[in-house]
């Protein structure tokens, strides 16, 4: 990934994270690029308690490859204000089909997320950390899911770098 497309990456789930805790990003800092390692970033945005660190890749496979999928990144992030620690989602763009929900495949272990609009997350704390932890084994993720079209798509994510990734952003946010 060049330092451009890693800029509008952070800039992209930057904004989304920063929505999610706040009502306005109008005076939201820009994100800090604050490492790179193999296949995955980290980037922190904020100050204070307000502050979220995310570790962030792209998908390595897109399918299928006659559609326009948008952006897509798979995020992991963590709050300074301890709202979250490690809490994993899916951008793509496009909307998903709500009646199927994207499933995370690491290995043997498939772990169900649940939509709103463009973005998915994992239900609740137990498998969100059954995630990460699968995350950290694992060398390879792939997620289903199924557009509001009924367009069936798949992405695979390289878990090269994760856990030092992972470490980063922890740091950085505590």
């Amino acid at each position: 990934m060049t330092h451009n497309i890693l800029t509008q990456i952070g800039r992209a789930m930057g904004a989304m994270a920063i929505s999610v805790v706040f009502a306005s990003t109008a005076n939201a800092a820009e994100p800090k690029l604050e490492g790179k390692f193999t296949d995955w970033v980290v980037y922190s945005q904020g100050d204070g308690a307000s502050k979220i660190c995310y570790a962030l890749s792209e998908p390595k496979d897109a399918s299928p490859t006659n559609v326009n999928h948008g952006d897509v990144f798979f995020m992991v992030a963590n709050w300074q204000n301890g709202a979250a620690k490690e809490q994993p989602s899916l951008m793509t763009g496009y909307s998903f089909k709500v009646s199927s929900p994207p499933n995370a495949r690491i290995g043997s272990a498939k772990i169900p997320m649940y939509v709103s609009q463009n973005e998915a997350f994992v239900e609740n704390s137990s498998e969100e950390r059954s995630l990460v932890k699968n995350m950290r084994a694992g060398s390879l993720m792939r997620i289903d899911a199924v557009s509001t079209r009924g367009t069936a798509t798949s992405y695979e994510f390289s878990l090269k770098g994760i856990t030092a990734a992972l470490s980063k952003a922890r740091n950085i946010c505590s």
